[in-house]
């Protein structure tokens, strides 16, 4: 069994403005740690084979409003930066660090198609789960994980896929792209309330897509145990029952209990439980295969020590 992780120069080039916690010291942390604790050299480096627009423009025009892919590089300054909204910068880096983050997912779902690897990592910036359809928010431009996900279904015509996302914060966009569509199960677990808003129980869908959305809000404050009881209760029968072809995760390690963004207390070995309880699922429908995307997560040793437990459980 091999895990891939996908990295690339191009992740560093993001910068969403001065002291912003969504900076690219995230993944200079981590890589930093992964060679120190020697996981770098168990890994299986995956290169990014999807880097230009011309290559990406149909998979992420499949996801994304007719135009929006357009605007947003128009909004990409020449110099400084400018902001979508109140918390998402754009720099001049910007644009090459969204297409290589699209492209990174990409690639790794090809490695874990082909075989070459069972499962994969994906250390990209900027991330993806707040960007809807048509808008970018939430520090996201390019929503990665629906992008992966359409491109499962229609390039390496996979029919089912599930989306476990255990950021703190709720994936407002992923639900919002795949709210009526019954072949991609969306399953959350985020503290509530917290930004964005989203994400109680009452969203389940809509028309055909109904029951394919699962929302676990929960209260600050809950620790490892209150989520593994999360997962065997409801997440994994649930997703037992969906019996997916493929599993995406959204990575986010912000539920950790150093986060400063969030009031969660979740440990790095708790990350490695949900990525090894995840994995069981894999294991029975989808023949091993989980490509993971890096999310939040913004305390640099927390998140560091988080995704050094998560690769540890992939590589298992």
């Amino acid at each position: 069994m091999a895990t891939g992780l996908v990295t690339h120069p191009d992740y560093l080039k993001h910068d969403a403005g001065r002291g912003h916690p969504e900076s690219p010291e995230r993944l200079k942390a981590i890589e930093a740690h992964l060679l120190k604790t020697g996981l770098m050299d168990q890994v299986t480096a995956v290169a990014v084979a999807h880097p230009d627009e011309t290559t990406l423009a149909p998979w992420i025009d499949a996801v994304h409003a007719p135009g929006y892919r357009e605007a947003l590089h128009r909004a990409v300054p020449p110099q400084g930066i400018r902001y979508l909204d109140a918390d998402t910068g754009l720099s001049p880096g910007s644009w090459p660090a969204a297409l290589t983050a699209a492209g990174g997912m990409l690639s790794a779902v090809d490695a874990v198609m082909s075989g070459r690897v069972t499962n994969a990592f994906c250390a990209v910036r900027p991330p993806g789960h707040h960007a809807e359809s048509g808008r970018g928010m939430g520090f996201c431009l390019f929503n990665n994980v629906a992008i992966a996900a359409r491109y499962l279904q229609r390039h390496h015509n996979i029919g089912k896929v599930a989306i476990v996302d255990w950021d703190v914060h709720h994936g407002n966009g992923t639900q919002e792209i795949f709210y009526g569509d019954p072949t991609v199960l969306y399953v959350s677990t985020h503290q509530h309330p917290l930004y964005p808003g989203t994400g109680s129980e009452a969203e389940t869908g809509k028309e055909a897509g109904k029951g394919f959305t699962l929302n676990f809000p929960m209260p600050a404050g809950r620790d490892d145990d209150d989520y593994a009881a999360v997962f065997v209760k409801s997440i994994i029968p649930a997703l037992k029952v969906f019996g997916p072809d493929f599993i995406l995760i959204s990575a986010g390690f912000d539920a950790h209990r150093d986060d400063p963004l969030a009031g969660m207390n979740v440990t790095e070995a708790g990350f490695g439980e949900f990525t090894r309880l995840v994995r069981q699922v894999a294991d029975l429908s989808a023949h091993g295969r989980i490509v993971s995307c890096l999310e939040g997560g913004y305390n640099l040793p927390a998140l560091a020590r988080s995704v050094q437990f998560h690769l540890t459980a992939l590589l298992a």
